[in-house]
């Protein structure tokens, strides 16, 4: 038996009805159309699903849809349009943190609910909030790098180089 679900995502209203078992990961990308989070565990190993509610990173893949009635969801298209990248989308393209892409969406998420918490973050705050995320192309160096940047850029600074 179907509920009815409202919930806001990247910024438009929905209201839907879904199974009471419905990930919000199916409801995204099957319900919504929504594809920027990526199945690929299906079990919140990998982060390739990565979302925030209410602006905090959680695995859609094992979140259900209806734990999102009246709340608030940013998907990776979220964040920033074509026109006008986020910054941590542009520093990930101009630090190398994209290779097949697959990953990128979770990643993003994951810096983003950092960045919005943590400004200025350590190396070791970095890696400690991507470390859900798994990447089998860039050896997350590059990853690493673009987060620094982006923050950089968030707080006015200068990019760092290296």
């Amino acid at each position: 038996m179907a509920e009815p679900l409202q919930l806001t995502v990247d910024r438009q209203a929905y209201a839907v009805e879904v199974d009471p078992h419905r990930t919000l990961l199916r409801l995204l990308r099957d319900d919504l159309g929504i594809t920027g989070p990526k199945e690929g565990c299906d079990d919140s190993e990998c982060g390739a699903c990565m979302v925030l509610v209410d602006d905090m990173p959680v695995n859609a893949c094992s979140y259900l849809a209806l734990q999102a009635d009246g709340r608030t969801v940013t998907t990776v298209e979220g964040l920033g349009t074509a026109e006008s990248l986020h910054p941590l989308q542009r520093a990930f393209l101009d630090a190398g943190g994209v290779q097949c892409g697959f990953c990128t969406p979770g990643m993003l998420i994951s810096a983003a609910a950092l960045l919005r918490s943590d400004p200025d973050p350590s190396e070791e705050a970095v890696r400690d909030a991507l470390a859900g995320n798994l990447c089998r192309c860039t050896g997350y160096q590059p990853i690493f790098a673009a987060v620094h940047r982006a923050a950089a850029e968030l707080r006015g600074e200068p990019a760092p180089t290296g």
